[in-house]
Formats: C-alpha cells, sequence, structure tokens
C-alpha cells in the first residue's frame, strides 16, 4: 500500500513553494562569490541562516493537503501519509542544504555541523507549527498562515524578545556559541516531539455533507 501512495503523495508535494524557498536560499549563499574575493565569515554564516530560514518557509507547506476534506475515507492513516510527505522530503532537502553549504567558500565556511543544527531545527520548528495545524484546525491549506509566524517569529524573537544572554544568533568564536548551540538542540528536540504528537488524525471533525441521500460526517479526518 505504501509503494501504491508513493507516486500520488509525490505529485501533491508543493513543489512551487518548495524551489521557490530553495532557488532564494542557495541564491542567497551564493551572493558572498559575487561580490568579493575574500568573503567575510559572519556575512557566510548570517546568510547560511537565511537560507536555513527560506528551508522552513518551504517546509511550512509540506502538509498542505487540498483534498483532505475528501481523502477521509481512505484507509491508510494520516500519520502514514504525513509520514510519507516527510520521508519523501527529507533527500531533497538534504541534498539541497549540501548544495548551499559548498557554495559558501571554504575559508569563510562556519562549522559545519552547528550550523546544520541550526538548520535542522528551522525546519523540525516550521513542520512542527503546519502538524499542529493540521491537528488543531480544518484549514486545507495553512502553509501560508505556519510560513508567515514563522517570518514574524524569526525576526522578532531571536534579536527583540530573547535576552542577549539567551542569543541563538552567535558568531563563530563568541563565548556564546556553545551555549546557544545547545539550545538549538532543545528546540530541536521540542519540535521534533510537537511533530509526532500531531501527527495523529484532526481532533476537530468537520461539517456533515450529503452523499447519495445518506448524512456523513468527516470524522478522523
Amino acid at each position: 500500500m505504501i509503494r501504491a501512495l508513493l507516486r500520488p503523495v509525490w505529485r501533491t508535494l508543493p513543489w512551487t513553494a518548495l524551489a521557490a524557498a530553495g532557488g532564494l536560499g542557495l541564491l542567497l549563499v551564493g551572493l558572498p562569490r559575487l561580490l568579493s574575493d575574500a568573503p567575510d565569515p559572519w556575512l557566510c554564516l548570517s546568510l547560511l541562516r537565511a537560507a536555513a530560514l527560506c528551508l522552513g518557509l518551504g517546509l511550512a507547506f509540506l502538509l498542505d493537503d487540498p483534498a483532505r476534506h475528501t481523502t477521509a475515507p481512505v484507509p491508510v492513516r494520516r500519520p502514514v501519509r504525513s509520514g510519507l510527505r516527510l520521508a519523501l522530503a527529507a533527500p531533497v532537502t538534504a541534498l539541497w542544504w549540501t548544495a548551499a553549504l559548498l557554495l559558501v567558500p571554504r575559508e569563510a565556511r562556519p562549522p559545519v555541523g552547528a550550523v546544520t543544527l541550526e538548520a535542522a531545527a528551522c525546519a523540525a520548528l516550521a513542520l512542527a507549527a503546519a502538524a499542529a495545524a493540521v491537528r488543531f484546525t480544518d484549514e486545507a491549506r495553512p502553509g501560508t498562515t505556519v510560513a508567515a509566524g514563522l517570518l514574524a517569529g524569526a525576526l522578532t524573537v531571536p534579536t527583540l524578545l530573547l535576552p542577549e544572554r539567551w542569543t541563538l544568533l552567535a558568531a563563530v568564536g563568541d563565548q556564546r556559541w556553545a551555549d546557544a548551540h545547545e539550545r538549538w538542540a532543545g528546540l530541536l528536540v521540542v519540535a521534533g516531539v510537537v511533530v509526532m504528537a500531531c501527527m495523529p488524525e484532526p481532533l476537530r471533525r468537520g461539517h456533515g455533507f450529503r452523499r447519495g441521500g445518506r448524512l456523513l460526517f468527516g470524522a478522523g479526518r
């Protein structure tokens, strides 16, 4: 059954949103090669972080399902379908992030493991918000709202709301670098737990609708 689902799920992935976000991210990280022969390490780190945010904005649309209200009766439960979406997007995302890292000049490239942790946490937060929107609302396409919330949070929380000693955006060599990435790891774990917790069928039930003279209810969409 999983094999039978691969092609239709692949076709319904939000490729337009993913391609737009991915293209913008790669464009950003490629700028230092165009602007200077001696790229600034802080600029490269900042652009990689911006690319990671672009990745999160694209993944915010991953669980959008325009047909969520009409596919309720299918025998495959939503956690399986959503998990398949994640599994299909994971290798594409990994290849994209590898390309983004390679676009950064080696001499200005930040520690790969640490910046990859930041990108993974950003992606997980986007997926957690998307999964929560599917779980607790009837929206078929919550991606736009999730992406807007993620962007607003990224622009305000690290820079305006967090105390300086709790910064998430430490520079390489800053004494707060290690502590910041412990917080990134914590965010990744929490977001992963939220994703798993929100995978079951949505809590809300839709309004009834008629088919063949019988009243059906969208229980367990």
